[in-house]
């Protein structure tokens, strides 16, 4: 008996199949793209190639992300807040707060002690600090993407952005190239704005979040640059798990085995 999550993002569509007592079988990740149906197909062939089942052994599937009601065949569809705390959770037991930064929003978390979402603040309006944000800079900047995890090492932090809109803070990554600024000034400097809004988002649903566990899921967490200026700016450790833009997924696929289990 298996149970599957599939999370369809704006960047990427993410797949989770577990097995009967919860544990992790498999996971992918592919491009979103265009044609979102067949990059649910993509994942999904993916993690039942990895783990060397059919589909039919699926007992259920839930659905997450802003494309979840594309998913055919589906238990249910679930919202990607839920399915982020309760993926969080079952990584990172005593975690109190979640930042999930996606491709196109950013949100904030306040979890209770077993998992359930207390409040959340989202940050949906504008892509700045996600991850289409980040890919504008790394094309500004003429690196690829995975490079600005560690380009700030090293920097002294004296550049501050003035803009995070995305059109704006090109433009001016673009001009302290020509004066001549270090890379690793600009990206020190786009970390710190990003952990700036982050902050700001946080104290929304947790005015006093000192001293709270923060963890984080979403694409973004993979760039380390972003983590570690997240973690001087909570003056705290940030957990990233090791796949963090599977949260979702996996998050989905435990409500999915949950979920089947009350109705047999």
């Amino acid at each position: 008996m298996y149970y599957l999550g599939v999370d369809l993002g704006s960047l990427s569509c993410d797949a989770v199949l577990l097995d009967h007592d919860g544990g992790v079988l498999a996971s992918s990740v592919v491009l979103t793209g265009a044609r979102n149906r067949e990059a649910i197909a993509k994942a999904t062939d993916a993690v039942l190639r990895l783990a060397g089942i059919t589909e039919d052994q699926i007992r259920a599937t839930v659905s997450t992300g802003y494309g979840r009601d594309r998913v055919e065949k589906r238990l249910a569809a679930v919202t990607e807040i839920t399915c982020h705390a309760r993926g969080i959770k079952s990584l990172f037991g005593g975690a109190q707060i979640l930042i999930d930064i996606g491709g196109q929003d950013s949100k904030a978390v306040r979890l209770d002690p077993n998992g359930q979402v207390i409040d959340f603040a989202m940050n949906d309006k504008c892509a700045a600090g996600t991850g289409r944000f980040l890919e504008a800079m790394a094309r500004a900047l003429q690196v690829d993407i995975e490079e600005l995890a560690d380009l700030d090492l090293g920097a002294s932090g004296n550049v501050t952005l003035s803009s995070m809109c995305t059109v704006f803070a090109e433009s001016e990554v673009v001009s302290l190239i020509a004066d001549g600024v270090e890379v690793r000034e600009i990206v020190s400097g786009l970390n710190r704005a990003i952990a700036s809004r982050i902050v700001a988002l946080v104290r929304r649903v947790a005015p006093m979040s000192n001293g709270l566990s923060i963890a984080m899921s979403g694409g973004v967490a993979h760039n380390s640059g972003v983590v570690r200026a997240l973690s001087q700016a909570f003056e705290t450790a940030i957990s990233v798990p090791p796949k963090p833009d599977t949260v979702g997924a996996l998050g989905a696929a435990l409500i999915a085995r949950e979920k089947y289990a009350r109705q047999s």
